[in-house]
């Protein structure tokens, strides 16, 4: 079995998932263009997730990224940043 790829930093400070770092169980990359973002991000006026920032990446749709295999990410971890919570670890193949 894979192991899941660990969202090693998130620096998009508006998503209720962000408490001094991810702390949603495991996040969708997707995007489009040039650009691959978390479809997990959310702003909401509250907090959720886990009670420690241990995301990990559960799926990605961006089947062109050099580190996406069946759907999943095998990058040994991924920092999102930005207000866009853009993936800084996608790479087109």
């Amino acid at each position: 079995m894979q192991t899941v790829t660990t969202v090693k930093s998130c620096s998009t400070t508006a998503c209720a998932y962000n408490r001094e770092g991810c702390t949603a169980y495991a996040i969708t990359v997707a995007g489009s263009g040039d650009k691959a973002s978390c479809a997990t991000l959310i702003t909401l006026d509250a907090r959720g997730g886990l009670p420690v920032a241990e995301g990990h990446v559960g799926a990605c749709q961006r089947l062109e990224c050099v580190h996406n295999a069946d759907l999943m990410c095998t990058a040994a971890a991924i920092d999102i940043a930005g207000d866009a919570g853009e993936c800084q670890a996608y790479q087109r193949r």
